[in-house]
């Protein structure tokens, strides 16, 4: 599986404009065959950044996504609106297939 995190620093003013693209953008790349997850979250810590974390099957699934025109065309409305360069988290780890439990946590009833 390949795990990838990005920080996306988004310009104050683009806010709005940002949130909309990411909505469709998720979209198409949750519906990619090699996909496993692909989100948005906003950091509680800067309303203007957002964090992307998605997850491919393996290298051949992240490299079809990066061809994709979805994945292209957004390269190029991200830039628009960024303040800065984003940052990236790539790993890839052939032994991990998705998401577990985390044993520190459970509900309690």
């Amino acid at each position: 599986m390949i795990l990838i995190v990005i920080k996306f620093p988004v310009r104050p003013d683009k806010i709005e404009e940002f949130r909309a693209h990411a909505d469709e953008y998720a979209a198409a790349v949750n519906a990619e065959e090699g996909s496993l997850f692909f989100e948005w979250s906003r950091s509680v810590l800067d309303p203007n950044t957002f964090v992307c974390i998605e997850g491919f099957r393996d290298s051949e699934a992240g490299a079809s996504h990066v061809a994709t025109p979805h994945a292209k065309a957004a390269f190029d409305w991200m830039s628009d609106l960024v303040a800065e360069q984003p940052q990236i988290i790539y790993i890839d780890e052939p032994s991990v297939s998705g998401f577990g439990p985390m044993g520190e946590v459970k509900p309690r009833h």
